[in-house]
């Protein structure tokens, strides 16, 4: 027992004996002097369970509960409206405690649902195989990159401006180790990506390349974009597939309710988040990033994939197949590093889209596009404050203010209790009086009245 409430003094000395060392500090001398934490940590002394469990009901009530004040935040993590069926089926205890199913035999259940998750991925991005077990949309498209590059034998990939900032981020983090070359296509001043910039980085490329687009392996497109504007994304994928690149879309779920999928528009990769589907948004996450793609690849594909088989009686069932990952002793062949369980929150996706099925999820994307235009109609409408791009718009669009919109969405929780968005200055220094709006089908016509009036009130004080 006095192992699992802590060690005390005389155990210390006894276990710092056992290995060698004469004090806990002997065990940091690998670690520079400069990476050490040398202030104090502010920490409290130890408590009682009653004590700690105070001390974290305080901390929590310090947050803003989306359940309980209205949240206009989005930029990739969206407040849509949960069934209540999937709370009460996800925690059942064969799916909650449940991990990687590699053992078939004993794994049915949970190999079903993947396999449900993936047929349901295929049909809304018009792709031909999903698999599951990708972070977060962020990794997967970072994973779509690298597959570009080992496919086409190309090191360079173009961008979108508008591909959001955090998935930029960690296509950088993936892309120096093998040295891929990042190389950001601007913006036109309808906020979509510029067809014709795209066209000239491609040819420019070509210096040194023996064929059309040289050494582009990928053009990375988001649709919706991090401003939520719809691109026209048909051409940039024309002119990608030209140059003899493959085309990778992030897609927001929801928004396909209503949009072509990626797959229409000629996609080759199709990634994004999809914790907004059957998840809730709180701290962020949980995640659930998704990853499908043409036939074509599926070899190359990260991450787990279930498949469909017959067992020695002729039943159905499902298994793990095409297993690439470096748990499988493939090392310097594997295709990812992806090694993680995301089966709680796919089967939440999974139960989602069941549950509204076609109509439910067109009904939830209109109502998301037709409340958004709403607001944006009374937001325009306020003295000083204008839409940033003139590009159409699903459910997010970004409004530039008087003033800055830092404390503008500060003082609109503080006040009012309203989530207002996200202050673009905290992206780009150079966007600090735009707000990025987002509007789900949970947003009722009194909550975006409320807003409009509360955003002019502020902007007046």
């Amino acid at each position: 027992m006095a192992g699992y409430v802590g060690h005390g003094p005389t155990e210390e000395r006894d276990l710092l004996r056992a290995i060698g060392v004469s004090c806990f500090e002997d065990l940091l001398v690998g670690i520079p002097e400069t990476a050490r934490q040398r202030a104090p940590v502010d920490i409290p002394p130890g408590m009682s369970e009653e004590e700690l469990r105070r001390l974290f009901r305080g901390l929590g009530a310090r947050n803003y509960d989306p359940e309980k004040v209205p949240s206009f935040l989005g930029a990739g993590l969206y407040d849509h409206l949960i069934p209540a069926a999937i709370r009460q089926l996800t925690l059942r205890s064969e799916f909650y405690t449940a991990y990687t199913p590699y053992q078939a035999e004993v794994a049915q259940g949970t190999l079903a649902t993947i396999y449900e998750f993936q047929s349901i991925l295929c049909e809304l991005t018009g792709m031909d195989v999903a698999n599951a077990s990708v972070y977060d949309g962020g990794s997967a498209a970072a994973e779509a990159v690298l597959l570009a590059s080992s496919v086409t034998g190309r090191n360079r990939v173009l961008v979108s401006a508008a591909l959001h900032p955090h998935a930029r981020q960690v296509m950088e983090t993936y892309a120096d180790g093998p040295g891929l070359d990042l190389v950001t296509v601007p913006l036109g001043a309808d906020g979509r990506t510029d067809l014709a910039a795209l066209r000239a980085l491609i040819d420019g490329s070509t210096a040194g390349g023996s064929a059309a687009g040289g050494n582009v392996a990928a053009l990375v497109l988001q649709n919706p974009n991090f401003f939520g504007i719809v691109e026209d994304a048909g051409p940039l994928v024309e002119a990608t597939h030209a140059a003899g690149a493959l085309a990778v879309i992030s897609a927001d779920l929801v928004s396909l309710g209503l949009l072509e999928s990626p797959g229409a528009l000629g996609a080759d990769i199709t990634v994004g988040e999809a914790q907004s589907c059957g998840n809730p948004p709180q701290y962020g996450g949980p995640l659930c990033g998704y990853f499908a793609a043409k036939k074509e690849l599926v070899r190359r594909m990260p991450g787990r994939l279930v498949a469909e088989a017959n067992d020695q009686d002729g039943h159905r069932g499902f298994v793990l197949t095409l297993q690439t990952r470096e748990q499988h002793i493939r090392r310097d062949k594997a295709t990812s590093n992806i090694c993680t369980n995301n089966n709680l929150m796919a089967l939440g996706v999974t139960i989602y889209f069941a549950l509204l099925g076609p109509e439910g999820l067109r009904e939830t994307a209109d109502q998301c596009l037709q409340k958004a235009h709403y607001l944006e109609e009374k937001l325009a409408a306020i003295p000083g404050v204008r839409r940033v791009h003139a590009g159409p718009f699903f459910q997010e669009f970004a409004v530039e203010l008087p003033v800055p919109a830092g404390p503008v969405v500060a003082r609109m929780l503080r006040d009012e209790g309203i989530l207002a968005g996200l202050d673009l200055g905290r992206i780009d220094a150079g966007r600090a009086r735009q707000l990025l709006v987002a509007v789900t089908e949970k947003r009722t016509r009194a909550e975006l009245d409320r807003y409009a009036e509360v955003l002019t009130k502020t902007l007046r004080a």
